[in-house]
């Protein structure tokens, strides 16, 4: 499959971060009033302390899966599992939102089309561009992504020659209003909370790096983080100089601020192109949603988090039915809340907050667990906390933050949505559990018709041995027998298997350590639900072989093990295929 170079990776995800600009000054302004600018800073410092976190986790750890992947590595399949469910959550309130808001900016164009159909509509169109392949969806995420960035320079255009000959007057009138609620920290506090909006999207691209070329990652964190740290803040300046506060926190200037702008300085076209610009970048937010949740559940299927189901492939390499099914469930959403995507509002806030303070501690328990692993950069452990502590003081905002139009608050709506998938994934992660628990109660209950039971008890039973026969595989380098039980402490507290092969690769002449074959026999005698075949390969350790053995024993490379390389390691982790980490 082709790779995405560094303007594609960018527009794909920038398309949603950059589309923040539509509602994030107003937001700041909302609560914040005149100091929205200082707020919108904070947040583009908050972020920049996220470049390098996002840097280090994902340039060591290359792999689909965000914070996901992260966790995985350095946690438990259940944590890492929560942290899915979080995105999981994310992704679907920002498709419906931003769909259902694009589609609110062109009906001022087209006040005829109705709205709930044409947002069905176009969530239907691009499910159906992603599914045609990443490539396809890149080129459309590039114009779309033009053309904002060159709306915008037109209207900031406009807007500067407009106050060159008005001045700026209105600014320093706004500077001296009383602040809202008369406490300048508590309007900082709460417009720096909902900010933090401004960033939705910067995690996006951690969730579709194997398709990027290498190098390219960096440069889409780097990226997205200058437009926000520019636009967000500049169009807060503007808006100041424009118009009095009074004005922008009515609730006529809330929704279409940018719109209002336009026309203010130059006039109903400048207005409508403003409005083709949103309609369009909020589409691009669309887009984002799908590549990334593609990726995203693509590689919790690989690790049998989600049913196999989903792996299945059409002929351009796309997991079309996770998109259809994230397709329909983002229609059942939309006609659930007939609408009113307000409802989202604490799903898509609260969500991506806790998806980027779960990525911060992926990287401290990268930094303490994986110590040796090579990586490109580093973050430093102050930048790290200081990014934690800020997006959380960002998520208790949200979460203390007073609801509006008498909806529930944001962390009741949150629950609503978060409880059945966390109960899903749950089931998921212990259902050989759950089925034998069905198979019991089932022998006990119909032991009078016992023809039928044992019909049944096979059935289950089969499942059961079928998830338990995948065998998996650990490359030892002649660990000793307190590393050795690590491992099998791992796989039986994360995997479903009884089957497990320990194997050391070692060049021909070369003899394994002594008491190694001793020591893994104690562990098979010590661990009777898993038969342990210790292999002696041949050879030396490289991809190659991996695929090679892959092969020959049918074992996929994704339920293969390795300790964590040291700097001497002559490979990158993502040149392994998928190989895990577990100690």
């Amino acid at each position: 499959m082709k790779k995405l170079n560094e303007l594609a990776s960018t527009a794909i995800c920038g398309n949603d971060i950059s589309s923040s600009v539509l509602y994030v000054s107003a937001l700041a302004i909302a609560f914040a009033g005149q100091y929205a600018w200082v707020t919108l800073l904070i947040v583009s410092f908050v972020l920049f302390l996220f470049r390098g976190i996002y840097g280090e986790v994902v340039g060591a750890l290359p792999l689909n899966g965000g914070a996901y992947n992260a966790l995985l590595n350095t946690t438990s399949k259940a944590m890492a599992s929560f942290a899915a469910t979080l995105t999981l959550l994310s992704y679907m309130a920002t498709a419906v939102i931003s769909a259902n808001e694009g589609i609110h900016y062109l009906h001022h164009l087209i006040p005829a089309m109705p709205i709930i159909p044409a947002t069905i509509g176009l969530l239907g169109i691009f499910a159906l561009l992603t599914i045609g392949g990443i490539s396809e969806s890149a080129k459309v995420a590039i114009g779309i992504f033009l053309f904002h960035l060159s709306s915008l320079v037109i209207l900031s255009a406009f807007i500067i020659f407009y106050l060159s000959q008005h001045g700026v007057g209105t600014f320093f009138e706004n500077w001296h209003m009383p602040v809202q609620g008369g406490s300048i920290s508590k309007a900082i506090f709460l417009g720096f909370a909902a900010s933090m909006l401004g960033v939705s999207g910067f995690e996006s691209s951690a969730n579709f790096v194997e398709e990027q070329k290498p190098g390219v990652f960096p440069k889409t964190l780097r990226n997205m983080w200058a437009i926000v740290s520019i636009i967000n803040p500049l169009m807060a300046v503007f808006a100041l100089a424009l118009f009095t506060l009074p004005i922008l926190q009515s609730d006529d200037y809330q929704n279409t601020l940018l719109i209002e702008m336009g026309k203010y300085v130059g006039g109903e076209w400048v207005a409508a192109l403003i409005a083709v610009d949103a309609f369009l970048v909020l589409s691009g937010a669309v887009l984002t949603s799908f590549v990334g949740v593609s990726g995203l559940l693509e590689r919790m299927t690989l690790d049998r988090v989600m049913p196999p189901y989903f792996l299945k492939k059409n002929k351009r390499g796309s997991s079309y039915r996770i998109i259809i099914m994230f397709f329909v469930l983002c229609v059942s959403v939309l006609l659930i809340t007939k609408g009113n995507v307000k409802l989202l509002a604490g799903v898509y806030t609260i969500s991506f907050l806790s998806v980027m303070a779960l990525f911060g501690f992926g990287n401290i328990l990268l930094k303490i667990r994986r110590a040796t692993l090579p990586r490109p950069e580093k973050a430093s452990w102050i930048a790290v906390l200081i990014a934690i502590i800020a997006v959380t003081i960002a998520l208790i905002g949200n979460i203390i933050m007073p609801p509006k139009d008498d909806l529930p608050s944001n962390l009741t709506v949150f629950l609503y949505y978060f409880i059945p998938t966390i109960l899903f994934i749950i089931i998921m992660l212990n259902r050989t559990l759950l089925l034998k628990f069905l198979l019991s109660t089932i022998d006990a209950v119909f032991d009078r018709i016992r023809n039928f039971v044992v019909r049944i008890d096979s059935k289950i039973q089969k499942v059961v041995d079928d998830i338990n026969d995948q065998e998996f595989v650990f490359f030892t380098k002649g660990d000793n027998i307190a590393t050795l039980n690590k491992v099998m402490l791992y796989i039986t507290r994360n995997e479903h298997t009884k089957r497990l092969k320990i194997v050391i690769v070692l060049p021909e002449g070369v003899e394994p350590p002594p008491n190694l074959a001793q020591e893994i026999d104690f562990l098979d005698r010590e661990y009777p639900e898993i038969d342990i075949e210790f292999c002696i390969e041949r050879g030396q350790f490289s991809p190659q072989l991996i695929r090679q053995l892959s092969k020959k024993w049918n074992i996929p490379i994704n339920f293969m093990f390795i300790g964590s390389p040291s700097n001497k390691f002559p490979y990158k982790i993502e040149e392994l295929g998928g190989v895990r980490l577990i100690i």
